[in-house]
Parts: structure tokens; C-alpha cells; sequence
């Protein structure tokens, strides 16, 4: 009788999961359906400028907030990784007050538009949107699969192979890209956001009631602590050193986020977005993301990243566990979606178009990039399954990448009569400087500077390095010009001149 009522427990859950995944679908495409497609690039990659505040907030939660954050940040088991989300609150002040007026001043499709206005060549722009494209198919799209394919074999059993649900995530996912562009992303986006943090915040309430709301009892204090140890993934110090600076990169100048927000008819409404997009971020999130990783520490001891998925489905009735997996494998396919699409953007407005020729539909290019793009994150998806933690591993990889890129937009932003040559060097020194750390010197133990502070010095010493190649190797002097481009008193025809 107990295998006959496992069964019907399985086939309940199931049966909900489907439910809910088609119901998804069926309002995504009863809201997009009447949506006039010309197949430009505003049309695929910005939804034709349509996006209203509400669109706009949703897609970037959701797309930020996948099983990446789910299952790897309750995976550390600890309080402390609240902080990635709080701090994410100065990364979006800084895109709502600093950069979303000059991507539409500059009228972006990609972020990189603006790196290319604003020195005197094209080349910085084709690095940066190399660089974003490696990082997209090496790191963000197979770093989803893997951890939603992850959290659905914990939920519903390790005799499916985790491929198998990776593989089922990416062809929904990239059926989304296809079919729908980013306007169909963002409202799935949306919708599963509600249905997900209604979900999410239930869990932390059963978790809490599962341990009669005593998470600290049996918990080593570390685990409870906010202020993190030197030896923690977040030292307390490197709150007020690298980690405003990979907020900043991460929700300001990353293709990803920042092109939900220039999907907005204008400068006002996508403020509006970021700004709920904010509070989301602060008052909602934390608690989702350290809760149930901590109380499931209590419940079974130090299990990583297989934590949240074993919570959830001890403590959620079976009919809930099959909704919320829905939800999770709607915000995993969002987010696969999201990066997708802003891959395939970069790749036909940053490099078809200018090496190749002009795209007359973008609807068929992006099917074929969208295709090949899928495929290859699948083969990444077997690196993480060697991972110790996803969440630590992404942070540091980033690492390569974030620091050098945030650097060429300050040099770009602050200074005038900069060489594109110039910025180039300072983004390769970033790189060449972090990978040494990462990889040999830091091993090594010749150098025992947490990741987040070595940020700091690659950040700083990559601008350094593409002034000191702009002087004393292109022979040009930047002028400083301050905040002058954010009070509109620098204009574009002004980035270029050399001083």
C-alpha cells in the first residue's frame, strides 16, 4: 500500500508540474500574442521598446534570481551569503541613476554601444562583447542548467539522470528565445516570479516551523553570523571594498540584466522597474536565499549544494513540492531565456553586422545562434557537477571578466581623449592580473588576498594601466571630465578628442 501511495504521490506531483509549466506558457503567449514583429533588433532583443515598469522589474528579478541563487547560496549553509543580495541594491541605484540615462541617450541595444561612443574606435567594443559571449556560454547558461537540473533530480528522484532534466530546460528555454525574443521571456519572466517568491517565502515559513522557528540551537554560530570571519566566502571588511564594485558591474554594465531595463519606452519607466526591481531585492530575496540552507543544516547536517532540494521536499505537501518545481524549472528556463537572448544580441549586433553583413531578419539569425549557443552550454554542463559550491565558483570566475570590464567603462566615463587601443590594454592586464592570482599565486599561497579584495586591485590597477598606455604609448593625455557626461554637459561627439 505505501508503494501504491508513493506512486500516486509522484503522479500528483508530477501532473502538477506539468499543469503548471503549460499554464505558464499559455499566459505567456495570450500576452504576447497580438505583439507586432518587424524582425529589427529593437523588435528580437529589446521587445520592440514596449516593456512597462511592471515587465521590466520582473524580468530582471527573475532573471538574476534562478536555482544559481537557490540552490548555491543555500547551499553554503549560512547566513552570511544574504549580503550578495543586499549589496545588489547599489548596483541598481547605480543602473537606474547613472547608466540607464546614457543607454538611452546613446540609443543601446547592447552595452558595448556605449563603450564604442565613447572612444574612437570599435575594437573595445568587439573585446567586451567577446568577452560577455565566452562568459555567457562558459559560465552563466551551463552554470543554470546544471543547477536547476540539479534541484529537480534532488525533488523528484536520482534515477533520472541531472542531463536529462538540463537537457529538458534548455529546449523549452531556448524554444522561448525563438519563438518569442526577449518580450516573451519578460512576461514568463514575470509571471513565474510571483508564483516563484509566493513559493519561496512559504518554504522559508515551513522551514522555520519544521525546527519550531529555532534555527540557532545545534547551528554553529558562523552559520548564523552576518559578519563574516577571514576565512569565510564574505569577509566583513570586503563589503566596503570589491563588493560594491561587482554590484555594480554585474547589474549596471552586464548585457543580462541591463537590457530588460532598455527595453522601456523611456528613461522613466525603466527607472520605475529597477526600483521595484530594488525593493524586491532587499525586503524579499535575503530571506529566500540563507533561510532554508541554514535550517536544512539543522534537519541534515553539511549536504552543499544539495540542500535546498532535499528541504523542499520534506517539507512541502506533495501537490506544493510539483508547484514549486514548476516554478523553479520556469525560473531556470527564464533565466537560460534571458542570457540567451542577450548572447544572441551580441553576437548579431556586435559582430554579424559589422563582420558578416546586415541582418534583414533577426528572427532567423537568432534561431540558429539561439541552437548552437544551447548546445554548447550542454557540454559545459558535466564542469559543474565537479563543483564544490556553484555560488563561490561563479563569483570567482567572474572574476576574470567583471573588474577588467567595469574598467573600461569608468576610463570611458570619466575621461576624455582616451584610445579604444588604451582601454583594450587595461582590459587584458585586468585579466592576465586576476587569472595569475586565481590561478597560481593564490594556490601557491604567495598571495593570501581574498578574491573580493583582489577585485579591488585588479579594478583599479586595469584603469591605471589603460591611462598609462594611453600617455606613454599612443602618446595622448586623457583629459578628466568627472561626472560631466552624467549632467549632459559632455556630449557624444566629444569621447574621442584627443587631448
Amino acid at each position: 500500500m505505501s508503494g501504491d501511495t508513493a506512486q500516486f504521490g509522484s503522479a500528483i506531483q508530477i501532473a502538477v508540474f506539468v499543469s503548471l509549466t503549460v499554464a505558464v506558457a499559455l499566459l505567456t503567449w495570450w500576452k504576447v500574442r497580438s505583439a507586432k514583429h518587424d524582425g529589427s533588433e529593437k523588435d528580437v532583443y529589446l521587445a520592440g521598446k514596449g516593456l512597462s515598469w511592471f515587465f521590466v522589474a520582473g524580468s530582471i528579478t527573475l532573471t538574476n534570481l534562478s536555482t544559481d541563487q537557490l540552490v548555491g547560496m543555500n547551499g553554503n549553509q549560512m547566513m552570511l551569503l544574504a549580503w550578495w543580495e543586499i549589496a545588489g541594491f547599489i548596483g541598481l541605484m547605480a543602473l537606474a541613476f547613472v547608466f540607464v540615462p546614457l543607454y538611452y541617450r546613446y540609443n543601446c541595444t547592447t552595452v558595448t554601444e556605449l563603450l564604442e561612443r565613447r572612444y574612437d574606435g570599435r575594437s573595445i567594443r568587439t573585446l567586451i562583447s567577446a568577452i560577455f559571449l565566452l562568459g555567457n556560454i562558459l559560465i552563466y547558461l551551463p552554470a543554470a542548467l546544471y543547477s536547476g537540473g540539479l534541484f529537480l533530480q534532488s525533488l523528484f528522484g536520482d534515477q533520472v539522470p541531472l542531463m536529462t532534466f538540463a537537457i529538458g530546460l534548455a529546449v523549452v528555454a531556448a524554444g522561448y528565445t525563438i519563438f518569442g525574443g526577449l518580450r516573451a521571456v519578460a512576461v514568463m519572466d514575470t509571471f513565474s516570479g510571483i508564483g516563484i517568491l509566493a513559493l519561496a517565502l512559504l518554504i522559508v515559513f515551513l522551514a522555520l516551523a519544521a525546527v519550531d522557528f529555532d534555527i540557532v540551537t545545534g547551528v554553529p554560530a558562523e552559520r548564523l553570523s552576518m559578519v563574516g570571519a577571514a576565512d569565510s566566502p564574505i569577509p566583513f571588511h570586503t563589503l566596503f571594498t570589491g563588493m560594491a564594485f561587482i554590484q555594480i558591474f554585474y547589474w549596471s554594465t552586464n548585457q543580462n540584466i541591463t537590457q530588460k531595463a532598455m527595453a522601456a519606452p523611456t528613461v522613466q519607466e525603466a527607472r520605475k522597474g529597477v526600483f521595484v526591481a530594488a525593493a524586491v531585492r532587499i525586503l524579499v530575496v535575503p530571506p529566500i536565499v540563507v533561510i532554508p540552507g541554514v535550517v536544512a543544516y539543522k534537519l541534515f547536517g553539511d549536504i552543499g549544494d544539495a540542500a535546498y532540494g532535499r528541504l523542499v521536499a520534506e517539507v512541502l505537501p506533495v501537490w506544493l513540492s510539483g508547484a514549486f518545481a514548476a516554478m523553479v524549472a520556469a525560473a531556470v528556463i527564464t533565466t537560460f531565456s534571458a542570457v540567451l537572448n542577450s548572447t544572441v544580441a551580441l553576437y548579431s549586433v556586435d559582430f554579424h553586422e559589422q563582420f558578416i553583413g546586415k541582418v534583414a531578419n533577426h528572427w532567423k539569425l537568432g534561431a540558429a545562434m539561439s541552437v548552437l549557443a544551447t548546445g554548447l552550454a550542454l557540454l559545459m554542463v558535466p564542469v559543474y557537477m565537479n563543483a564544490e559550491s556553484i555560488i563561490n565558483l561563479l563569483q570567482q570566475l567572474n572574476g576574470l571578466s567583471s573588474m577588467p570590464i567595469l574598467s573600461a567603462f569608468i576610463v570611458g566615463l570619466l575621461f576624455r581623449g582616451v584610445s579604444a587601443r588604451a582601454a583594450i590594454a587595461g582590459v587584458v592586464w585586468g585579466i592576465g592580473l586576476y587569472a595569475l592570482y586565481s590561478f597560481k599565486l593564490q594556490e601557491a599561497n604567495v598571495i593570501s588576498l581574498h578574491y573580493i579584495d583582489f577585485m579591488v586591485v585588479t579594478l583599479f590597477t586595469s584603469v591605471a594601466a589603460a591611462l598609462a598606455f594611453n600617455r606613454f604609448v599612443m602618446g595622448r593625455r586623457a583629459e578628466w571630465i568627472g561626472l560631466a557626461l552624467f549632467r549632459g554637459q559632455e556630449g557624444p561627439e566629444d569621447a574621442g578628442k584627443a587631448v
